[in-house]
């Protein structure tokens, strides 16, 4: 009896084993894998015992970290361009009728202004034209001179004073031939010049008939050399009356000096002169300014310096 039970058991027992060989292998495999990943979560997620060393990294030396640099974004941008200075003014000085100048109605003058081309081009068939005021009888155009860069002229318009007492401007301003407004540099607003003159009633005279005093011409001659020019004005009046001047130079400078005035009994001519040292070569002028009874400047005498 105890032999067929030992028996039946190890027939039971590799039963068990065959049955265990059979079972599939899948379920033994996910439930290892199963059973690995929650090791490995629940190491990753354990928090680590007091006092247990946390490992650090450290970069070994000899090698560079790299970083990427993005490549230059390439544009279509166009290359600067000067700005032209082609035309260009510049205001130097009022020659005549300085402003607020006093005028008997009817009066006729002529204004002078002296304009230098400081652009980079040749002035050929330019205008001085006028812009807008008091245009004073004056001429709508004037042509200018040919003028190269770095030369200054003298513009000048023959005007009348207005028959009404007042005060009277007028601005001008210069055109390229192909009738482009030039800027003027010093000049109103950067644009334009202008004659400015008040209009005053005459006072009473005893002879209506005698022409106003005035100095009608002033005609020069030079002497001297470089280093000590001379120049002499002949000053030539209608009438009796007294004539006070200055002295204007090339070099845009006048005298401050008080000259005793010229008077005249009667018509005819009287002569003042003026020095200049100068050394360095070129060429030179001198003007002379009639402050009364004119407002005008006459000129010029002219040197050259070797």
């Amino acid at each position: 009896m105890k032999k067929k039970t030992r028996i039946l058991n190890l027939f039971m027992i590799i039963a068990l084993f065959l049955g265990a060989c059979n079972l599939p292998s899948r379920n033994v495999d996910d439930i290892a894998s199963t059973a690995a990943a929650q090791t490995v979560a629940a190491l990753l997620t354990a928090t680590p015992p007091a006092g247990a060393v946390t490992p650090s990294f450290t970069q070994l030396p000899g090698f560079a970290t790299l970083t990427s640099t993005p490549l230059p974004i390439l544009t279509n941008t166009p290359a600067a361009t000067a700005t032209s200075n082609c035309n260009v003014a510049q205001f130097v000085a009022d020659i005549t009728i300085p402003d607020g100048t006093v005028m008997t109605p009817g009066q006729a003058f002529t204004k002078k202004w002296r304009i230098r081309n400081i652009g980079s081009c040749a002035w050929s068939g330019y205008l001085l034209v006028f812009d807008n005021g008091d245009s004073m009888s004056g001429p709508a155009s004037k042509p200018i001179s040919a003028l190269n860069p770095g030369q200054e002229v003298d513009l000048e318009v023959s005007l009348i004073a207005p028959t009404t007492a007042g005060s009277y401007r007028g601005y001008w301003r210069i055109t390229t031939n192909g009738g482009v407004l030039v800027p003027i540099v010093d000049g109103y607003q950067g644009k334009s010049f202008y004659v400015d003159i008040k209009v005053q009633g005459p006072a009473t005279a005893t002879n209506t008939s005698a022409p106003a005093f005035a100095v009608t011409t002033v005609s020069f001659t030079n002497t001297g050399a470089c280093g000590g020019f001379t120049a002499t004005a002949n000053i030539t009046a209608n009438g009796a009356g007294s004539v006070t001047y200055h002295w204007v130079w090339s070099d845009n400078s006048t005298d401050g000096t008080t000259h005793a005035p010229i008077v005249y009994a009667t018509a005819g001519s009287q002569s003042v002169n003026t020095t200049w040292n100068v050394t360095a070569a070129g060429t030179y002028w001198i003007d002379i300014y009639i402050d009364t009874p004119n407002h005008q400047q006459f000129g010029r005498a002219s040197f050259t310096c070797p």
